[in-house]
């Protein structure tokens, strides 16, 4: 599940790209609203948290903009603003729901969960992903693999995601960086390679038909058939 968050306070983004994170989901930050919507250009969203008071236009605004865009995911709007007046205007001007600050995170993720449920069509595939026998549940993100559920870290379970997600195409340590971290770690790294052995240790462990492919000088492969 991915999601582009507009946030200008650095501690709070800070606060919020963490907590988000661990809770699995994958986070794109932006401080300003023309950073947004250049990510908003490049990328594709399930859902946006937009704060109203941006340094370069109005947070409503920006709903307005990324509407006409085509971007149809749903918003939570974070907001000081606190006032009936305030909370009506933003969602009647494109916004899903409306949170005040100061917050609690566990609402803050509630509401998340909620605008999920909302905006997802009407059948359990929605929320869900399959190759083969492997399924992950992006509601209460799990996974389970013929039935049975796999233990995995929140970081394994967004890779996981990104595999499934392009499941039959070679993906590149470089894409699995952007996608899976946001590149905010050294390209040189191999947390890529680290985290691919553990996930597959527990994917492909116990006699399973291998489905996490190493494709040499290239990248990774979810097999789909």
């Amino acid at each position: 599940m991915r999601l582009l968050l507009v946030e200008d306070e650095i501690d709070i983004q800070r606060f919020l790209l963490r907590s988000l994170e661990e809770a699995a989901y994958q986070v794109d930050a932006a401080p300003d609203g023309n950073t947004a919507l250049q990510l908003a250009a490049d990328n594709t969203y399930d859902i946006l948290i937009v704060d109203l008071g941006l340094p370069d236009m109005d947070g409503i605004g920006l709903i307005l903009r990324l509407r006409e865009m085509g971007v149809r995911a749903p918003v939570l709007i974070l907001s000081a603003r606190r006032s009936v007046d305030d909370r009506v205007l933003g969602l009647e001007q494109g916004g899903d729901d409306y949170l005040t600050k100061p917050f609690a995170l566990a609402e803050l993720l509630a509401r998340l969960r909620n605008l999920i449920k909302r905006n997802s069509p009407a059948t359990a595939d929605s929320t869900r992903l399959r190759v083969l026998d492997l399924e992950l549940d992006l509601l209460k993100r799990e996974a389970s693999r013929g039935g049975q559920i796999l233990q995995l870290t929140q970081q394994e379970f967004v890779l996981l995601e990104y595999l499934c997600r392009n499941a039959g195409r070679v993906v590149t340590r470089s894409m699995i960086l952007d996608k899976v971290w946001g590149m905010r770690i050294e390209p040189d790294t191999n947390v890529v390679d680290v985290h691919i052995y553990r996930l597959r240790g527990k994917v492909d462990g116990a006699g399973q038909i291998p489905l996490i492919r190493t494709m040499r000088g290239m990248g990774y492969v979810l097999k789909d058939h």
